[in-house]
């Protein structure tokens, strides 16, 4: 399963989000992408007070690794 296509245009947390539940919907069974979009909502919430600009970069490009590594799991 490849990764969706774009993910180099993600420059915030809302289109990281977005990227993400995309991703899930790609998942071949209902409750391993039910698990996934958990996961995705858990770890916004757990982030979602983060303001410094360079740790934010930093989040968005390991949820993609580890979006992409999913996908090709």
């Amino acid at each position: 399963m490849t990764p969706l296509p774009n993910a180099e245009l993600v420059q915030n947390s809302l289109q990281l989000y977005r990227y993400l539940l995309r991703c899930c919907k790609q998942l071949p069974e209902e409750n391993i992408r039910q698990h996934y979009r958990h996961a995705v909502r858990q770890s916004f919430k757990v982030h979602a007070d983060e303001d410094n600009p360079e740790r934010i970069q930093q989040i968005i490009k390991r949820a993609i690794e580890d979006a992409d590594w999913v996908m090709n799991k």
